[in-house]
């Protein structure tokens, strides 16, 4: 696996997409620095990595869009399957390197609040804890990012589709606010979604009658929940956006609460994703 992690930061930096990265990243934390605690004279260094959370759309898909589907483009990938490791390890040691490349300038990033204290008095506390979830957003973001990089074989695609999605979970908060919190509105967004998944469900697998059941289920499920009791629906979509988006629980650290939950959430979401371009790997290996 070492190997692995050394190819690709060999790759990283002898092309323009490791600098890239760093350049964007410090590009902003420098500016948001320079706005919120040099002109505006505050010492809450932690609202600079809460502003400066969208630069993860841009820089995400750019650094992680080539990372397997290049692979697959160049039939490259047909080298990874012949050597003597496993996929876990192939996906891991290119992840490792992605996040090598990112703690590089946040590393910097986090020299920051040390340099602003000899010119006042700030909370160091208060600000690397939201560093650390910085990093945990990153981490999840960053694995969202490799999971569509596996599924495609075109860079320009990856990136696209990792754009929107990571664009969709940056405003989910703001959906979420947007949402009626009535029972009948929440009821009828989740009868449609069931419908959608159970669409899918039938693309994916051919199965017109496991397609019916499935929506034959979850639809009366629903309704049947709805009669009973109606109040168990008020506020649920807008709840279950609001905890899907990753930007979200990334804010709760800003607003000075250290809340281990959401350490654990990220990394988890960085997991799943992980495991689950661990599985595109292998499908895709005993399919060829």
């Amino acid at each position: 696996m070492s190997a692995i992690v050394r190819h690709e930061l060999s790759s990283y930096f002898t092309n323009l997409s490791g600098y890239v990265f760093g350049t964007f990243l410090l590009l902003f934390a420098g500016i948001y620095t320079m706005v919120y605690n040099l002109q505006s004279a505050t010492t809450n260094f932690e609202y600079v990595l809460g502003s400066m959370s969208f630069v993860f759309l841009v820089i995400v898909p750019i650094l992680t869009m080539r990372v397997l589907a290049e692979e697959r483009r160049q039939r490259t990938d047909q080298l990874l399957y012949s050597l003597p490791i496993t996929m876990t390890q192939v996906v891991l040691g290119k992840f490792l390197a992605l996040m090598v490349v990112f703690l590089v300038p946040l590393a910097i990033i986090s020299l920051y609040p040390i340099v602003l204290s000899a010119f006042g008095n700030i909370n160091m506390a208060a600000s690397f804890g939201p560093i650390a979830g910085f990093f945990c957003l990153g981490a999840a973001l960053i694995a969202i990012g490799v999971y569509i990089s596996s599924i495609t074989e075109s860079q320009a695609v990856a990136a696209g589709v990792c754009f929107v999605i990571m664009l969709v979970n940056y405003f989910l908060g703001d959906l979420a606010d947007m949402m009626s919190p009535t029972a009948f509105s929440s009821v009828s967004i989740l009868v449609v979604t069931a419908l959608v998944v159970c669409l899918a469900v039938y693309l994916m697998t051919k199965n017109g009658f496991l397609a019916l059941v499935l929506a034959a289920c979850m639809t009366g499920g629903l309704m049947v929940t709805y009669a009973l009791d109606s109040s168990v629906f008020e506020g649920l979509v807008s709840g279950i956006l609001e905890k899907l988006s990753l930007f979200e629980w990334f804010y709760i650290l800003v607003n000075g609460v250290f809340d281990l939950r959401c350490v654990v959430f990220l990394l988890s979401v960085a997991g799943v994703f992980l495991f689950l371009s661990v599985q595109s790997m292998e499908k895709r290996r005993w399919s060829e």
